[in-house]
């Protein structure tokens, strides 16, 4: 299983505690705090390496399905605003994969980033947090999907990698948000959702919609 580039600045940050620890426990009086930064450094670099992974996948890339973006649970299915949206939440905890990956095949119409708080991802709240929002125009289609990459408690940092004119594919990978997050797909009048709150889903593998027209 291979690790996001992302993580390895994190990894090895774990790992210069880890020999400055064996450093300081060999100095005289010192080896009960060398072991303990040591031990505190293994298991940090052990974690980050373990939350940045970013296993390869077969995606089915069904075009009748829209995947989820992210790993996690749905935690709800609902029309949040005005005309027939339905937007599908799904809550990343820091033991899941956080390397998103697109809904549907399509071009990149726009990415913007949207200040906003800081609330836990899994709160109502959140749908307010700092966000980036991706907007996809879906091959054959003339509605477009929006999906959004949101900060959590803990994430502060959010990189969404298309540009404005890339085309991608369904389940190739385009973002990562650091630590526990949450990611929103908003489906147009001429899709509808397959999940419900509570399910599982993974991203690129579990079909959270599918055109209707």
């Amino acid at each position: 299983m291979s690790i996001a580039r992302q993580g390895w600045g994190f990894i090895a940050c774990g790992m210069v505690a880890v020999l400055a620890g064996v450093l300081l426990a060999g100095a005289g009086g010192w080896r009960a705090p060398g072991l303990l930064l040591a031990g505190l450094g293994l298991v940090f670099s052990s974690f980050c390496a373990y939350f940045f992974r970013d296993p390869d996948r077969d995606c089915p890339a069904d075009p009748s399905k829209i995947y989820s973006p992210g790993d996690g649970v749905v935690l709800s299915v609902t029309q949040e605003g005005p005309g027939d949206v339905t937007t599908v939440r799904v809550f990343l905890s820091i033991f899941d994969v956080h390397v998103q990956r697109a809904p549907c095949s399509g071009v990149v119409e726009k990415v913007h980033s949207q200040p906003g708080s800081f609330a836990a991802a899994m709160r109502d709240e959140a749908k307010v947090n700092e966000r980036c929002v991706m907007t996809l125009r879906p091959d054959g289609r003339q509605e477009p999907l929006v999906a959004e990459q949101i900060a959590g408690l803990v994430a502060r940092r959010i990189e969404c990698w298309p540009k404005p004119g890339e085309r991608l594919g369904a389940g190739a990978r385009y973002g990562i948000i650091y630590f526990g997050s949450q990611v929103a797909v908003h489906l147009p009048a001429s899709a509808r959702a397959s999940v419900k709150p509570g399910e599982r889903v993974w991203a690129g593998l579990t079909p959270i919609g599918e055109w209707t027209r």
